[in-house]
């Protein structure tokens, strides 16, 4: 890839796209952040200490309204790679007000991606999105739009992806979609199971889990995503779908059980059972032969490593996560 003209990554203050920067500057990449708010706490900033981060702008840009800023952004130094990372993406929050997860996941993405049409230097857009948009799955699923979406959320990415879609097989937009399990590691916010499980119980308070943690899911580490993103970035087809996850699967009851026994705590001191939200998906089972066979990935990261690692991260910076909300704070 040419690394002489910056990589753009929309959305940049999530973790997700925190985490890629990190690993993107570690390999020689110039990148361009763009996010609606001012840059996030210096304990979620994955890239804040790299040696490379003189490498690294960050524009602070909304994508609601903001779209003419970002072509200019591309137009500029004519760049050739978009990740996308941007997107109202909880869940549970999305029955309150639908509307603004439209608002950002349909309207805000259908306007910049319709005003990127006329920008002929981009060669990928990398949309970073879920597997939500399909349901529950009964099985291993291959990558496809056949969507059975249950939240207002999963409706709003499912909706953006269909968008996306019709552009490429219309005005040969380059998108590339890309559809990860549930990801964890170090940085990652507060009101994630991993790190708000850690810390409740490092700070002696409780979590509760929905439904007593029963739906199940597949946890992959960021470094690993990081990796894939990477693979796709240089030889990923465009139009193309790839699922990125682990081969195994966890409950949330044994995931916590499993953080309790790496802890030394007991189970019942760290959880108890909330009820379960509307629309919640019993399992996400993506297979990722497509990825491994096509593109040689493979993830590297056990889930014990992984939640050690994470671990780590908050008793390092214990003091400082200690005092921030671990709730989740909706903003337009």
């Amino acid at each position: 890839m040419n690394k002489t003209k910056p990589i753009l990554v929309i959305g940049s203050n999530s973790f997700s796209a925190s985490s890629f920067i990190d690993y993107c500057l570690a390999q020689g990449y110039k990148v361009i952040g763009v996010g609606r708010s001012k840059e996030i706490e210096r304990v979620f900033r994955a890239y804040s200490k790299n040696q490379n981060l003189q490498n690294f702008t960050f524009k602070q840009i909304d994508l609601n309204g903001g779209h003419k800023q970002i072509v200019e952004l591309v137009n500029q130094d004519k760049i050739e790679i978009v990740f996308n990372f941007a997107a109202q993406s909880m869940v549970a929050q999305s029955w309150d007000h639908p509307e603004h997860w439209y608002q950002t996941n349909i309207v805000g993405l259908s306007e910049l991606c319709n005003s990127l049409l006329q920008e002929k230097s981009i060669k990928k857009f990398v949309h970073f999105t879920t597997p939500e948009v399909y349901g529950s799955t009964s099985g291993w699923i291959k990558e496809s739009f056949s969507f059975a979406p249950s939240t207002p959320y999963a409706v709003s990415r499912a909706a953006g992806d269909w968008h996306l879609k019709c552009l490429f097989e219309n005005y040969g937009f380059p998108v590339i979609f890309t559809r990860a399990a549930n990801v964890y590691g170090p940085g990652q916010q507060l009101y994630r199971i991993i790190p708000k499980t850690i810390l409740s119980a490092l700070i002696g308070q409780k979590i509760s889990l929905h439904g007593g943690g029963k739906s199940i899911r597949s946890f992959i580490h960021m470094n690993d995503v990081s990796a894939a993103l990477s693979s796709i970035m240089a030889d990923g087809k465009i139009g193309e779908i790839y699922h990125i996850s682990t081969n195994e699967m966890i409950s949330i009851i044994n995931l916590v059980k499993a953080l309790a026994l790496l802890l030394g705590v007991e189970v019942e001191d760290i959880m108890e059972q909330g009820p379960e939200r509307p629309g919640k998906d019993f399992a996400y089972k993506l297979s990722s032969e497509k990825l491994r066979t096509e593109l040689g990935w493979s993830d590297k990261t056990t889930l014990q490593i992984g939640l050690a690692d994470t671990l780590t991260w908050v008793k390092s910076n214990l003091d400082t996560l200690r005092v921030l909300p671990t709730s989740y704070e909706h903003k337009r």
